[in-house]
């Protein structure tokens, strides 16, 4: 197992080398950069300025030239300076990345909790009341865009009834606060932002554990122990379930860079300082170190998710632990 998950640590280095290629150009494709921004409200800007800018920037080499010093810079973990206020993009990100791991772990939590067991007891139950339920709430999930939805639930919960805030993770005067209130305050900021965080997810989730469950409580292994008198939640709990998970964990990895990607919406919706709030607006900036910097950051999050999704494969099932030893 450690010398699986070494050679998979190892592929990941050209695999980020080629996610920062083909991100490099596609971040400097849109017309009008960083000097543009900064000098198109500026009439006195004059052209040799916007050279100064240009060359202060390094945006005067070659397009190959620019990816391969940025290149150099990351091998140390320099991702460069901000275009925008001069503060390196790393202490940015360090500043940003706690909120939305926090988000993004909680939703994760969520969506395991939740949409796994509503899988397994649609599936043993197929065509119940509750198998009926769960297949509309599945289509309701899928079909209900999520920012439309944080837009109501801010309504409903935030300015109509009172109940929960609707921006940022703290209340202005959280510094006044005892350590206690603090926390539910924090907690009070969360529940909307994670709750719809997860909410897809475990939409999508759910539907593939059923389907899942259902396939493996056909198989024949599963009625042989039903045979020898095995209960029915020992059949469900030891033969099923684990083999049923496989398919279950594939999708939850990949659903990594579906909820890293949700962080812009739900972040820039609820005013969250987090990297998601950062990438939107480094992106209106046109400020590329950062843009990229949270992008390899995203990428290097969405690897290791793959990765811990291949290292469950081998916890659930010892055939492919054996196999890989």
């Amino acid at each position: 197992m450690a010398s699986y998950i070494a050679k998979r640590l190892l592929l990941m280095v050209p695999l980020i080398i080629g996610i920062t290629l083909i991100t490099f150009l596609v971040v400097h494709l849109p017309p009008g950069g960083p000097v543009e921004v900064e000098t198109e409200m500026s009439m006195k800007a004059s052209a040799q300025a916007r050279e100064n800018l240009k060359k202060l920037y390094g945006l005067d080499k070659p397009l190959h030239e620019q990816y391969f010093d940025w290149l150099k810079r990351l091998v140390t973990l320099d991702f460069g300076t901000s275009f925008v206020d001069g503060k390196p993009v790393i202490k940015k990100i360090g500043e940003r990345i706690p909120v939305t791991l926090e988000i993004n772990i909680l939703s994760l939590i969520i969506i395991f909790a939740i949409a796994i067991p509503i899988g397994v007891i649609a599936a043993t139950r197929q065509y119940s009341l509750f198998d009926k339920l769960s297949t509309i709430f599945v289509f309701v999930g899928f079909s209900t865009p999520t920012f439309w939805l944080a837009l109501l639930c801010m309504i409903l919960f935030g300015v109509t009834l009172g109940l929960l805030p609707i921006s940022g993770i703290r209340s202005i005067d959280a510094s006044q606060m005892g350590t206690v209130e603090r926390l539910l305050d924090h907690l009070k900021h969360l529940i909307m932002p994670v709750t719809l965080s997860a909410f897809g997810g475990i939409a999508g989730l759910s539907r593939y554990s059923r389907s899942s469950m259902l396939e493996v409580i056909r198989q024949d292994y599963i009625r042989t122990a039903r045979a020898k008198g095995l209960a029915e939640s020992t059949v469900l709990s030891r033969h099923a379930l684990r083999n049923a998970l496989m398919p279950v964990v594939t999708i939850l990895g990949l659903s990594v860079p579906g909820l890293i990607g949700g962080a812009v919406i739900f972040e820039t919706i609820f005013a969250i300082p987090g990297m998601g709030q950062l990438f939107f607006s480094s992106a209106m900036a046109r400020d590329y170190p950062t843009i990229m910097g949270v992008l390899v950051i995203g990428a290097v999050l969405t690897l290791i998710g793959n990765l811990l999704a291949d290292i469950s494969y081998a916890l659930i099932d010892p055939r492919i632990r054996v196999s890989k030893e």
